[in-house]
């Protein structure tokens, strides 16, 4: 099964990189730079809240209506034109409901770290959020997933394309949650971009996922 991060570097990906770059008016590279670390956090928020059993059923309806993956069949299409502001209402809804209050830290956080400003982090991730649940929506359906436990599973896959990507996106899932509320975004700010654990264990490898 390919990873995430293989999907960000594979055709589609590139597509993915330059129609929302068209889109938000940023470079191609800071524009891939952002997604690279944005889809692994939204993915690792998913995967959270698909950690009950109210969240998995609610995201395998959503995988088996709306986002079945038919969003992937015309990238070109959806690009064509200007995004559809059907799309972006839709991806800000899923912003709101995977991050919650966090949202504004991620997008700040992100616009910090690739110095896009952040109403465009904003953008890119109401374009990322809707192709993303395409991307699993059809996951789904190719690997036959038809249960809660099937879906964490397909998410765990996803998210560990390797051994270090897994070990990292393991962290990002279990220890971001600082103040233990549940959020998996919690203390992004401060580890993404080297606060105060910035030299030494979880600081460190995030590190690697995050850049410099």
């Amino acid at each position: 099964m390919s990873g995430l991060l293989d999907l960000i570097n594979s055709p589609m990906g590139k597509q993915l990189v330059s129609g929302v770059a068209g889109q938000t008016g940023q470079p191609e590279n800071k524009t891939a730079e952002v997604l690279s670390m944005a889809m692994p956090l939204l993915m690792g928020a998913m995967k959270k809240n698909a950690s009950t059993p109210g969240g998995a059923q609610g995201l395998m309806n959503a995988l088996s209506s709306k986002h079945d993956g038919g969003i992937l069949d015309d990238l070109g299409g959806f690009f064509g034109g200007g995004v559809d502001q059907n799309v972006m209402d839709d991806g800000a809804g899923i912003l709101g409901h995977v991050f919650g209050s966090k949202q504004p830290q991620v997008e700040n956080a992100l616009s910090t770290k690739s110095g896009i400003d952040a109403g465009s982090i904003s953008q890119i991730l109401k374009i990322a959020a809707p192709i993303l649940l395409g991307y699993l929506g059809k996951q789904t359906r190719q690997q036959n997933v038809s249960s809660p436990d099937g879906l964490n599973g397909l998410l765990g896959g996803l998210m560990g394309g390797n051994k270090t990507a897994a070990k990292q996106q393991s962290l990002i899932e279990t220890f971001l949650d600082s103040d233990g509320d549940g959020s998996v975004i919690d203390d992004l700010a401060g580890i993404a971009l080297g606060g105060s654990q910035k030299k030494s264990g979880l600081g460190g490898i995030l590190g690697g996922l995050f850049g410099k």
